[in-house]
């Protein structure tokens, strides 16, 4: 399976060290016409990924009990009202910083309610059929083909319940900041795949699933899928 001009593994890899980079303080080189562009400064500032992250929860709420995972989960646990939902978070992540912080917090902040953190891309869920209530993948879907979504939604499927379903976004490249940040995170060392999002629907009916429900924000667009 290709992806752009890279394989699979080297796209995962890569998307890995954009994240471990970011997370470890690391100072990134770019050129200052990168540096020069808004969306960059809002970057730096610590003021964008709180801006663009798509609300899950608006389409999807965790409900007490229920078994969720999170698919490139960054540190949600101790952002998100996981406390509050009470519901069992079971991570997976490609960033190793990420998981270690995670292992590392998660069990102080709650550890009933946070079980897991996987350190595994997207299309290798390692849990057994019909465990999961909910799962979760937002930020991801954007850096890889949709064959590559494929292969996930085909996974998801079968490690959520009958009843469960599976909230995740796409880029819609008509937002008005889906180009710049996509120029700003090709920068920052991870390509991200600007389809048209009337390619969605499409893979969505083709895996079998129907979207329940859905909603716009810039630059995501978040999806409610059921089987």
């Amino acid at each position: 399976m290709k992806i752009g001009s890279s394989s699979l593994p080297e796209q995962i890899q890569s998307v890995a060290r954009r994240y471990d980079h970011e997370l470890s303080g690391a100072a990134f080189d770019l050129p200052p016409e990168v540096e020069e562009m808004p969306i960059f400064r809002e970057w730096a500032a610590g003021q964008l990924t709180s801006r663009i992250a798509s609300p899950f929860w608006e389409l999807a709420k965790p409900r007490r009990g229920q078994r969720c995972l999170d698919i490139g989960c960054g540190v949600g646990f101790l952002i998100y009202p996981w406390r509050d939902w009470e519901a069992l978070f079971y991570g997976q992540e490609i960033s190793a910083i990420a998981q270690k912080a995670l292992l590392s917090r998660g069990p102080q902040l709650n550890s009933k309610l946070f079980k897991s953190c996987q350190l595994a891309p997207a299309h290798q869920l390692e849990y057994e059929a019909n465990f999961f209530d909910l799962v979760i993948a937002t930020g991801v879907s954007c850096y890889y083909a949709p064959d590559y979504w494929e292969t996930v939604m085909a996974q998801v499927k079968r490690v959520l319940k009958p009843e469960g379903v599976f909230v995740f976004d796409v880029i819609d490249p008509d937002q008005s900041l889906a180009e710049n940040w996509a120029i700003l995170e090709t920068y920052l060392g991870a390509e991200v795949q600007l389809e048209p999002l009337e390619t969605w629907p499409r893979l969505i009916k083709s895996s079998g699933a129907r979207i329940v429900s859905q909603k716009e924000y810039d630059p995501f667009h978040l999806y409610k899928v059921k089987w």
